[in-house]
């Protein structure tokens, strides 16, 4: 037997839970109505707490939200039926705040309802289930920034800091208040693409904030610690030891990489890659390995606009044909166009990349024995002199180009 209380409590509780919220405000028509079941006094009170189930009914008898559900049941103790509440039903959302009773629930519940009112219902799902995205932010700057994330697309920001946009109602802080709600929003449209590689490097911006390097040590004896964390801007000026430094888009390769002489590997650049136009790496041996995809290509032209003299590993056709079993979709493109930067048959593989359903090869899908095989052919100056895209690569029959 429940109270009318207790019940509240029920349904505050659910609120709490982002698949109620979602399933019963997105839900439609079919969701509702909605039952608690509030259950009957046993038996033995009939006689030993008459007055607890006359106060029980006396409390359900005065709500007003929703509808009650009353039915007679027989007691031996009663000289008649006693009817008495077994389900409180709620016929609408408005209904189920109305029940909670809550002025933080009803002010979560009416922002919703102006989210919900001002977005695409692409955002919808979002906005109702990670409410820390936008609680205690002014209502009117989260409507902006729904109306920013549905204009916002990959590299439009073409190499401005994000401060300098100058996008219609935004301040030169927008971002930066509010670059969660806005990454999330973009993840909405573009399948995860921004939390995959970032918000600045997905909107081609210029990286004002603080990027950590993984700086690893493939040789064991050239840093006081295998692994280190460095900013960029400070590789910009300090040069890493050894002849040869290795780039490497992604920090999940780490456990692909093999033990090499002389070398220093920095991964996880992404599109973070303006500190390779530092002196020192003119005069290092350095080689560029990345997705297989559009955005590993137009990162790979970026970084040879700094460096020409870099060589990529594994960034080619018939790399892509040998584990083409293992690409997956890629659910949004760097550009239409090929970047600068990218040899003939990169531009050709580019192209195929836009035209095929899968044409995203991650680099953690490449087996680890292929791997060690290309790194060890680029240490070796006479095949880096004279084989600048291959690598001892099985074909494929379904060699793309």
């Amino acid at each position: 037997m429940k109270s009318p209380e207790a019940c509240r409590r029920i349904l505050a509780k659910q609120w709490e839970s982002p698949t109620y919220r979602e399933t019963r405000l997105l839900g439609g028509h079919d969701v509702w109505p909605i039952s608690i079941p509030i259950g009957r006094p046993p038996s033995r009170w009939m006689w030993q707490e008459l007055d607890r189930v006359k106060r029980h009914i006396d409390a359900w008898r005065n709500v007003r939200v929703g509808e009650v559900l009353w039915k007679k049941v027989r007691y031996r103790a009663a000289a008649s039926d006693v009817e008495v509440p077994f389900s409180w039903r709620l016929h609408r959302p408005s209904e189920w705040i109305d029940a909670i009773h809550d002025r933080r629930v009803r002010d979560e519940f009416d922002a919703m309802a102006k989210w919900v009112e001002h977005s695409d219902p692409l955002f919808h799902r979002l906005l109702i289930r990670r409410r820390s995205l936008w609680t205690g932010k002014p209502e009117e700057e989260v409507i902006q920034a729904l109306r920013v994330a549905e204009e916002l697309t990959p590299g439009c920001a073409e190499a401005q800091p994000l401060r300098s946009l100058g996008l219609v109602g935004t301040d030169t802080k927008f971002f930066e208040r509010h670059s969660s709600l806005i990454a999330a929003l973009l993840d909405e449209r573009f399948e995860g693409e921004v939390s995959r590689i970032g918000l600045e490097d997905f909107l081609g911006a210029y990286r004002e904030s603080e990027h950590w390097l993984l700086v690893y040590d493939m040789d064991g004896g050239l840093l006081p610690y295998r692994r280190l964390r460095i900013r960029s801007v400070d590789l910009s000026s300090t040069p890493l030891p050894g002849d040869r430094v290795l780039l490497i888009e992604n920090e999940s390769c780490l456990h692909q990489l093999p033990a090499c002489p002389g070398t220093i590997a920095v991964l996880g650049t992404g599109f973070d890659l303006g500190w390779t136009d530092a002196l020192w790496l003119r005069e290092r041996s350095v080689g560029y390995w990345g997705d297989l995809d559009t955005w590993g290509l137009a990162f790979l032209a970026k970084a040879r606009r700094s460096l020409p003299h870099l060589q990529p590993l594994l960034m080619t056709s018939e790399v892509f044909g040998h584990f083409q079993w293992k690409a997956v979709r890629e659910p949004v493109h760097a550009g239409i166009e090929p970047p600068v930067g990218l040899t003939e048959l990169e531009q050709d593989l580019y192209r195929w990349l836009l035209s095929t359903d899968r044409g995203r090869l991650e680099q953690e899908f490449l087996s680890r024995e292929v791997v060690h095989a290309a790194i060890r052919q680029w240490q070796e100056p006479v095949i880096v002199q004279h084989n600048h895209s291959q690598h001892s690569i099985p074909k494929s029959d379904t060699e793309p180009v």
